[in-house]
């Protein structure tokens, strides 16, 4: 049997719902009463616009975040933005007035009116009711837009890369259930060099009525100035697959062995150098993506799939390790890449800083303005002084005997103050008239008006070696005396070849017509504006000076060698024709790479002790690990030793003249050109050896067998680690090619 007492629950619900909106009362009223714009801004109820105007601008200049370096200016700065804001509208004003309200869409502190919607239909509330201040954690003031600063930097950026921009509010309860996939997208693609903002609509409305967003929380995609709502869930995969879609969808070729010869050999025709990324996935990553759009006005991109069976062909011609993503660039040599990197965990910095660096072709074509003012800027000052020389040529076929021989003068004498371009004289006209119909012109701009210096070489080109020496020296001539140049000319803007063909032109003769017989039959005149669309010449990106300092890896204390290994392995690269460059020759400052010596006959024996030896060590970032096959590069040794010799005393008689190199490992400094070296030592029982003895120049044993070649190899890691270690200096770094004694390449 059971005994059913009565309930209380009804009565105890009343009480509890009493006590709980008088609470929110209070709290509604607190709220109200800390925040008066009034006292934010200093005026009284009854002050003019006028003065609240001048109010504002007195505070906001003084609060400003990137003048006042006090931790509450930010929050100040909003606050006096918020007021004035309020202020400003009579609307607003009146009722904040009346009712401690702000805004229709943030209740401060609302009246019995506006507190609640009908209650006697619902119990109801916004969740607007309640204010939640923004989290601080993921610093959002970082990304925050501005509606001056959105028009000015933000959609001019977006050509060059998407933003990902999330819209919100204080008063926002669903903004914070999103903040933690908000925080975690984030972190994935703003590395990858994907645009962040973040627009409150609490202070910036215009903002988000320019973005044409009404309700909190949205996120938006901007791509190329137009913005994109997103309307999926909010889920990470979402996000990034969102940001997918907005990018065009050929962007990135798919390469195989069908098409590598064609898409290479198209550099004349698009005018671009092209790369192509080698990785071990079947899909382009996003990073690569994100890369070619960023440089798609500059360089082709191609995706080859290392796991696609139908690439064996190209991956066997260029060489292409399995073990990291390679990227290769090519421009006029279609055989040979001119710059390769090849990393694990590419980074956005280092792709762009590739790319960057070989934008152009060799000997470009100038087909528009833009790229006239890139390759030929105007002198600003006399250390920074670019010549341009300019081939004027044909589009036949009777024309690329001299224009070939033109670009093997090109790449024999590149250097950094010239430049070499050509263009076609049917397609820019009036820039060959202004240089008097010469075939190949030296010229240095002058001003962006179009005034340039420049000297005609007489003779004409038709690329014979009497045509190569008579430019030659004229450039001699230019080095030693800039007044060479003694002709001037004001050149005309070059023709845009790339521009779309307006088809007004066209249509023209034929509209002229139909007018003139509507006028005959009708008695009527028509009039018509006709205006060919203007081409939108973008403006002359500014080059951003990094200043980078070295930390020379070399000289870091002892506890960078402590750093624990990541991997339970060691990456250990083969230098070759390839990977030479990229390894050495352009090491980026403060890194190194251990070199070690081997052959054939010893190469399994010393790897497997070479990373025995130096695996503690691998855990630094700034170390990289490399061995070089002395059977296939039996000249490099002897003419590295050479070229120290000739710098430096450091070096001993016998290193010079060895001719076996095995065991051998190097330590070297690609960016300033100086390398450590270890000798192998013998450390066997052997009774003549000082059990004291840790100089490694100078107990060399005549014969070592292979597995003791390396048994101190750690010890010397050590002092390479505590910078204690002598440097050999070397002018520039030997080639690996045989039929070359130096590298005419600097780092």
């Amino acid at each position: 049997m059971t005994v059913r007492t009565p309930s209380r629950h009804p009565r105890t619900c009343s009480l509890l719902l009493a006590v709980f909106l008088l609470l929110l009362s209070v709290q509604v009223g607190e709220a109200a009463a800390e925040y008066d714009p009034y006292k934010v801004l200093g005026v009284s109820r009854s002050a003019s616009q006028a003065e609240v105007k001048r109010a504002y601008k007195t505070l906001a200049r003084e609060w400003h975040p990137d003048k006042n370096k006090d931790p509450k200016a930010e929050d100040m700065f909003i606050k006096i933005s918020k007021s004035y804001e309020i202020l400003s509208n009579e609307e607003r004003r009146s009722n904040f007035d009346r009712y401690g309200q702000m805004d229709e869409n943030q209740p401060f502190g609302q009246s019995q009116h506006h507190g609640f919607r009908g209650f006697h239909n619902s119990f109801y509330f916004d969740e607007s009711f309640f204010h939640f201040p923004r989290s601080r954690d993921f610093a959002d003031s970082k990304y925050l837009l501005h509606h001056a600063q959105f028009n000015s930097d933000v959609l001019p950026d977006s050509h060059k890369r998407p933003y990902l921009i999330k819209v919100t509010s204080e008063w926002c309860f669903a903004c914070i259930h999103i903040e933690p996939v908000w925080k975690e997208t984030v972190q994935q693609l703003e590395p990858l060099g994907v645009g962040i903002g973040v627009v409150d609509m609490g202070y910036e409305r215009r903002l988000a009525n320019q973005l044409g967003v009404h309700r909190v929380p949205s996120i938006i995609g901007l791509l190329n100035g137009r913005v994109t709502l997103f309307h999926q869930a909010v889920v990470r995969e979402h996000l990034q697959q969102f940001i997918e879609d907005l990018l065009p969808h050929r962007l990135v070729e798919k390469i195989t062995d069908n098409n590598y010869l064609a898409f290479l050999d198209s550099w004349q025709v698009e005018n671009k150098p092209s790369v192509l990324l080698f990785d071990q996935v079947p899909i382009v990553p996003l990073l690569y993506k994100l890369t070619a759009f960023a440089f798609r006005d500059y360089v082709r991109f191609g995706f080859v799939d290392q796991g696609d069976p139908q690439n064996t062909r190209i991956l066997q011609q260029f060489n292409i390790n399995t073990y990291a993503p390679t990227m290769l660039l090519f421009k006029e040599d279609t055989e040979k890449p001119v710059d390769i990197i090849q990393a694990r965990g590419m980074k956005r910095q280092i792709m762009d800083e590739f790319v960057s660096n070989n934008k152009f072709l060799q000997v470009p074509r100038l087909v528009n303005q833009q790229l006239f003012d890139e390759l030929c800027p105007v002198k600003q000052f006399h250390r920074r002084r670019k010549y341009c020389v300019l081939l004027i040529t044909g589009e036949d076929q009777a024309f690329l005997p001299s224009n070939k021989a033109f670009l093997d003068f090109a790449t024999a004498n590149s250097k950094e103050v010239l430049r070499f371009a050509y263009v076609y004289q049917r397609q820019q006209q009036p820039l060959c008239q202004a240089l008097l119909h010469s075939q190949v012109v030296i010229l240095e701009r002058r001003s962006q008006a179009g005034k340039v210096m420049y000297r005609s070489v007489n003779g004409g080109w038709n690329g014979s070696e009497e045509d190569k020496y008579r430019l030659h020296e004229h450039l001699e001539l230019l080095q030693k005396d800039p007044a060479y140049l003694s002709s001037d000319a004001t050149l005309p803007e070059l023709n845009n070849e790339m521009a779309p063909v307006s088809h007004s032109r066209h249509m023209m003769p034929i509209l002229s017509l139909i007018f003139s017989a509507l006028f005959i039959l009708f008695g009527t005149v028509i009039i018509q504006a006709f205006s060919e669309p203007g081409e939108n010449k973008p403006q002359k990106p500014k080059p951003k000076e990094q200043s980078q300092t070295e930390d020379d890896a070399s000289s870091r204390t002892s506890t960078s060698s402590s750093r624990p290994p990541k991997k339970d392995f060691v990456e250990v690269t083969e230098l070759t024709d390839i990977t030479y460059t990229s390894n050495l020759v352009r090491l980026r400052p403060g890194h190194i790479n251990v070199v070690l010596v081997l052959t054939n006959a010893s190469k399994n024996a010393l790897l497997r002790k070479f990373a025995k030896e130096v695996f503690s060590f691998s855990g630094t970032q700034t170390l990289h690990f490399s061995f070089l096959n002395a059977d296939k590069h039996r000249h490099w040794m002897p003419s590295l030793f050479h070229s120290a010799s000739d710098a430096t005393d450091g070096l001993s008689d016998e290193d010079d003249e060895s001719s076996d190199y095995t065991g051998h490992v190097l330590a070297l400094n690609g960016h300033k050109r100086y390398f450590c070296l270890f000798r192998p030592v013998f450390t066997g029982d052997d009774p003549n050896s000082s059990s004291s003895e840790t100089s490694f120049s100078s107990s060399r044993a005549t014969s070592i067998e292979v597995h003791h070649k390396l048994d101190k190899l750690g010890l010397w890691m050590e002092r390479l680690m505590e910078g204690t270690l002598p440097r050999l200096h070397v002018p520039v770094w030997p080639s690996l090619d045989e039929t070359a004694n130096t590298c005419s390449m600097e780092s």
